[in-house]
């Protein structure tokens, strides 16, 4: 008895001294943003539409939200789901669920509400967060989906609330304490459910853990030069990871000051480039191709701009070239990933942009890369084959899908789905997606490689080859072009020019010219609709 009474004592204190070593250790998200606050708690962190906080008042904003959620019953592991385009809110919300250990879901705001419903009995939500335009699409979807929390985002706490089941997450935090929130996390506890896009099957959940994100935003400082003096521009959605995880995240995490936008809005981006003397922006290059066709693009001020990262889909040789042209003092990154890896895994840097020109860059600083053939042996340098990656970015896996999950990481690596080569220095290019390959008499072309050939044409703003099927090609080269203002271009001259320049079977067999081509909100041009549109135009 005495004996058992010493070892039930001994097992207390050793817990204590467990519990007491992990706090003490501990690095999530939510300590995160503390740390920075104790660093510069008087410094500007955000601004949104006309309000500006120091990251003292935000740290403050979101242990009051933090409090206001743990008194209302939601706790460590609770699968939540956020639907709302960018806002102060979102930024407080993401990192008051980190802090309590709940689980984000940040969803696209453009998904069907079949696709929403999916998400949500997949994940097993149990809450609501949502601007107010979108409240109504989570009720719908919610189906037989057990919700205890429904909270309302960027309404003031002294409006009337339409929405009876739903409580204003301003009037929740309204009395709460500002005090850090002592909750007991583990850097490999789960921070956020990514979905896919789901464009070949339904939608995968990605499960990002504190220490895949943080190992990340290390990386994405690291090789995107980020400095606590940086004045950048949040102007993607939110929701996907690019925007939040290599660049917000990453932000707040070395301290630098941030505008958030609502909408990438190229007369709204320049505006604020002026304004706000902002140094560092990030877009995809069809966001980057409309703020060069804006007219506003040579009546503003843009030269404070120092750091300007593209990604998410590749950027054409002759757009890179006009803006290095156009903004002399401006230095560029090449930002390439997959959402599996929170998301970067390499960076091209400023000084290779000309020497690597379409290159992807190397593997960053916590991630090794490697291309490998169907078998999954690595390939000889300036060999296509498939790249992979080994890096604690990686995931945790495909929520409630162990299968592919195994199938993802096969081999010890994870597999990332994209056609590459790697030269001889450790520069990987990006040939295509495997989706985006096209056979076309037996034989593969990139849709790349057409495309940048077509971008070198007098009068094209934009393109994407796609593939649509063909009785004898099996799949038909297919160019969708944007033409500049004023450029009189035709099908014949667009076939002539690539018959010229490219091997035969690589010559589009059909040519189209649109005033816009489909995106999604994070400016990705959406090839699945544009070869859906277009199969009509193999039965002519």
């Amino acid at each position: 008895m005495l004996g058992d009474g010493k070892m039930e004592g001994s097992v207390n204190v050793n817990d204590q001294l467990s519990s007491m070593l992990q706090r003490a250790r501990r690095n999530t998200l939510g300590d995160l943003l503390a740390r920075t606050r104790d660093r510069t708690p008087e410094k500007f962190a955000l601004k949104y539409e006309d309000k500006r906080l120091t990251y003292a008042e935000l740290d403050d904003l979101v242990n009051q939200t933090a409090h206001g959620f743990l008194a209302k019953g939601m706790n460590k592991g609770e699968m939540i789901t956020v639907m709302s385009k960018n806002s102060l809110d979102f930024v407080v919300v993401n990192f008051a669920l980190a802090r309590i250990g709940a689980v984000m879901i940040p969803v696209n705001y453009m998904l069907t509400g079949e696709d929403v419903q999916y998400i949500i009995e997949h994940a097993e939500v149990t809450g609501f967060i949502a601007s107010k335009e979108y409240a109504p699409v989570l009720d719908q979807a919610a189906g037989s989906a057990k919700i205890k929390h429904r909270y309302l985002m960027d309404v003031p706490a002294d409006n009337e609330n339409e929405l009876a089941a739903w409580e204003l997450l301003s009037a929740l935090r309204k009395e709460q304490p500002v005090t850090f929130v002592e909750a007991d996390n583990m850097d490999d506890d789960l921070a956020h459910v990514l979905y896919t896009s789901g464009t070949e099957s339904r939608p995968k959940g990605v499960m990002l853990t504190h220490k895949s994100l943080i190992s990340e935003y290390v990386s994405s400082i690291v090789d995107g030069k980020m400095e606590s003096r940086d004045i950048a521009i949040h102007a993607l959605p939110l929701y996907h990871s690019a925007q939040l995880h290599v660049f917000l995240g990453p932000s707040i995490y070395v301290g630098s000051s941030g505008i958030i936008l609502g909408a990438a809005s190229p007369e709204v981006i320049l505006k604020t480039i002026e304004e706000e003397g902002a140094t560092q922006v990030f877009a995809p290059p069809t966001v980057w191709i409309s703020l060069l066709r804006h007219p506003d693009f040579d009546r503003r001020d843009l030269s404070t701009l120092e750091k300007c990262y593209y990604g998410a889909a590749i950027m054409p040789r002759e757009i890179l070239k006009e803006l290095a042209e156009r903004l002399p003092n401006a230095r560029f990154w090449n930002f390439y990933g997959q959402t599996e890896v929170a998301p970067l895994a390499t960076a091209l840097q400023p000084e290779d942009q000309l020497r690597k020109l379409g290159s992807a860059g190397t593997a960053t600083l916590n991630v090794q890369t490697k291309i490998v053939d169907e078998n999954d042996n690595e390939v000889a340098r300036g060999k296509i084959g498939e790249i992979v990656h080994r890096t604690p970015h990686a995931m945790q896996g495909y929520l409630h899908d162990p299968e592919k999950t195994a199938e993802a990481f096969r081999g010890g690596w994870f597999h990332s789905g994209d056609f590459g080569v790697m030269d001889v220095e450790g520069y990987v290019t990006v040939v295509d997606r495997k989706k985006d390959m096209i056979n076309t008499g037996g034989v593969n072309v990139s849709s790349r490689e057409v495309e940048e050939m077509i971008y070198q044409m007098d009068g094209v703003s934009e393109v994407a080859v796609v593939s649509i099927p063909d009785a004898y090609w099996i799949e038909a080269v297919t160019a969708i072009i944007v033409p500049k203002s004023g450029a009189n271009l035709t099908k014949e001259a667009v076939i002539e020019f690539c018959r010229a320049r490219l091997s035969k079977f690589k010559v589009p067999k059909y040519v189209d010219f649109t005033d816009e081509l489909p995106k999604n909100p994070s400016g990705k041009v959406l090839k699945r609709s544009l070869r859906e549109q277009y199969e009509k135009l193999s039965s002519k």
